[in-house]
């Protein structure tokens, strides 16, 4: 492999971590059949490590109680022991085990932990820079999407529709779109 091709394939080394103002968390899942609803974690953090010998980590940890909907019902169900179970799992977590890139393309497969529960997740998406900014400051753009099966966590409340299907999909998108910043 040329020097070229170990650059472009390698998380640029550093620690960087993310500018919460410039990056988002969101989550979706199927509703009703028919429509798909999205709610967003806004409280949380994601810390990219990688090291010279090429080896790189990304740990992320969300706070259930700042998940957002348009809807304080909503909300305050997906708190409750039906889903989140907040009060007794206040944090979601991720770490990889593997991160894999070529060119701008990435795979990151990790531990997701929900709800005293740990399962596989792989997620795959872009990374982009770095690249210095205002304030001088270096910068990387790292955007990902994965999914889940949510009753793999224990997130299993449902209710059958009178015409056939149920209210909520099993299958949980997540997106991860982060702005990273050396530290």
């Amino acid at each position: 492999m040329s020097v070229a091709q170990q650059t472009t394939n390698a998380v640029p080394v550093g620690t960087w971590a993310t500018d919460p103002v410039h990056s988002s968390l969101e989550f979706s899942v199927k509703h009703m059949v028919v429509a798909t609803f999205r709610s967003t974690m806004p409280d949380f953090t994601a810390t990219l490590t990688s090291a010279e010998d090429g080896s790189a980590v990304l740990e992320g940890t969300g706070r259930v109680a700042s998940v957002e909907t348009q809807d304080p019902n909503l909300t305050g169900h997906l708190q409750s022991p039906d889903f989140f179970d907040a009060e007794r799992h206040p944090e979601v977590r991720f770490r990889s085990t593997e991160i894999v890139r070529d060119g701008d393309a990435v795979t990151v497969r990790g531990e997701l932990a929900l709800k005293g529960r740990t399962g596989t997740i792989e997620l795959s998406g872009t990374l982009a820079g770095p690249v210095v900014g205002l304030g001088d400051a270096e910068r990387l753009g790292l955007d990902l999407e994965g999914a889940f099966d949510r009753t793999e966590y224990g997130l299993d409340w449902n209710a059958e529709l009178p015409g056939g299907g149920l209210v909520v999909g099993n299958t949980v998108r997540v997106a991860a779109h982060l702005e990273l910043v050396r530290s």
